[in-house]
C-alpha cells in the first residue's frame, strides 16, 4: 500500500491497515489521548487515541522521518552500541 492510498481509505480501513499491515514503533502518553506510531510499508501512521473512549481520534500519515522526532528519546537503541 501506498501513502496516497491509505489517505484515500475510511476511517475504518484505516484502522484495519494499521492493526493488521503496520509495525508499531513506539508510543507517547497525554494527559487526554494516546498516540501510537506505527510503520506501514514506506511511511508512518500516527494513531491518535482517546484514553477515556479507547477510540481513534485521528489518523497522521507521512513518508516524512521528521514525524518520527518526538519518538527518538524513547525508542531504545542501547542494545545496538553494547555489542
Amino acid at each position: 500500500m501506498k501513502l496516497s492510498d491509505f489517505i484515500m481509505l475510511n476511517e475504518e480501513e484505516k484502522k484495519l491497515a494499521v492493526l493488521h499491515g503496520g509495525v508499531l514503533i513506539s508510543k507517547r502518553t497525554f494527559p487526554n489521548y494516546i498516540v501510537f506510531l506505527f510503520q506501514l510499508n514506506n511511511f508512518y501512521v500516527e494513531t491518535f487515541g482517546n484514553t477515556k473512549t479507547k477510540g481513534i481520534i485521528e489518523y497522521r500519515a507521512s513518508a516524512d522521518t521528521k514525524l518520527l522526532d518526538p519518538y527518538l528519546e524513547s525508542i531504545p537503541i542501547d542494545d545496538v552500541f553494547s555489542n
